[in-house]
């Protein structure tokens, strides 16, 4: 197993389009939503652990989510875990995480990984893995898996690329959520792919990039040389992360370098952002619903997620399209096509009922 690989999961976010399952006490990448036996963080740690160390997979999170890392990953060390006092999106941690790499191992090559993703086919991901650490070894670049799209999906992001030969494409430019008929056209065109959020590059090019395109957290980042991986590290974020600027990596960075490769991939991804896209991955019965926890006798009712508690038994009768979950004292049901207030309802839940609820 090669020591230079790496990778960094993060799981500092919410999931607060998964209410009430998710809540910011028990975020969705601690549980299992699937009904695997294992939570979504879990589920990623074991799937790089056989091409990359185990102690050389860290995980970046929310200092308040350190118990929680602990408990489900017991096998880290306390320095695997990048503990961010306050959430400023995806470059900061990246920055962090780069930085302790280096100070450890300057030759070291990076994986970027979100710890909630659904991966279908394990091993053709991280042979795409693998073939871009290849790349990065060799070549002064900052490369993206780009998803092979399905569908004109509005929910993602796209990459566009130059037609080549060469498996790795040149990225011309990025989009944010497209609407549909751009979504559509994007599709015709050929030489566009879902932005999965999951990136690698060696440690010497992303620092020679946040130098180039974001010099200020670069410089405020740099004072902590003689700090990381040492028992001054954690004070020093303490002090210093709140002030790094609030914006992502797409943002920051890639958008504005000139060395961005993409590898087209389908290996069968879901970013399980939504009850839908849960749905979509859950086994069904005959009439599509889904059923996670409990027993649900369905009655004159299609295409539904149902998820319970354990042991619970429910009946639905004559209701088409929903999504309904039960989480202790809370239930929520809310037609699919109307999921994406989910995170709306949140902040209704909060001012009616109390912060404890969400």
């Amino acid at each position: 197993m090669n020591k230079n690989y790496y990778a960094v999961i993060m799981a500092g976010g919410v999931g607060a389009r998964f209410w009430p399952l998710s809540t910011q006490q028990l975020p969705k990448q601690f549980h299992d939503m699937l009904g695997t036996g294992n939570t979504l963080i879990q589920q990623t740690f074991n799937r790089f652990e056989s091409l990359i160390p185990s102690e050389n997979i860290l995980i970046a999170t929310n200092k308040k989510y350190e118990k929680l890392v602990q408990k489900q990953l017991p096998k880290l060390s306390p320095k695997q875990l990048l503990l961010e006092p306050t959430m400023r999106n995806t470059a900061p941690c990246i920055l962090y995480s780069a930085l302790k790499i280096y100070h450890e191992n300057p030759d070291g090559i990076m994986l970027i990984a979100p710890s909630d993703h659904w991966i279908d086919e394990e091993a053709t991901f991280l042979q795409n893995v693998k073939t871009s650490f290849n790349f990065c070894e060799e070549n002064d670049a900052l490369v993206t898996l780009g998803i092979k799209p399905s569908s004109p999906n509005t929910g993602y992001g796209y990459i566009q690329f130059k037609h080549s030969k060469n498996q790795l494409k040149e990225v011309s430019n990025f989009t944010e959520k497209p609407t549909l008929e751009t979504a559509k056209q994007f599709i015709e065109e050929g030489n566009y792919l879902w932005n999965a959020g999951i990136f690698v590059w060696s440690v010497k090019s992303i620092l020679n990039a946040f130098e180039i395109n974001l010099p200020k957290m670069y410089s405020l980042f740099q004072k902590g040389n003689n700090f990381y991986n040492t028992a001054s590290e954690e004070n020093f974020i303490e002090k210093n992360y709140t002030s790094s600027e609030n914006i992502s990596i797409d943002f920051g960075i890639l958008e504005k370098a000139t060395n961005v490769f993409v590898l087209p991939v389908s290996f069968g991804w879901n970013d399980l952002g939504t009850w839908g896209s849960l749905h979509t991955k859950l086994d069904k019965d005959t009439n599509e619903n889904a059923t996670v926890g409990g027993e649900v006798l369905y009655r004159d009712s299609h295409n539904n997620i149902v998820h319970t508690q354990s042991g619970k038994r429910v009946v639905i009768q004559g209701l088409n399209d929903y999504i309904v979950v039960e989480k202790e004292d809370i239930l929520l049901i809310c037609p699919k096509n109307k999921e994406q207030e989910i995170k709306q309802i949140t902040l209704d839940v909060k001012t009616n009922f109390g912060d404890e609820f969400v």
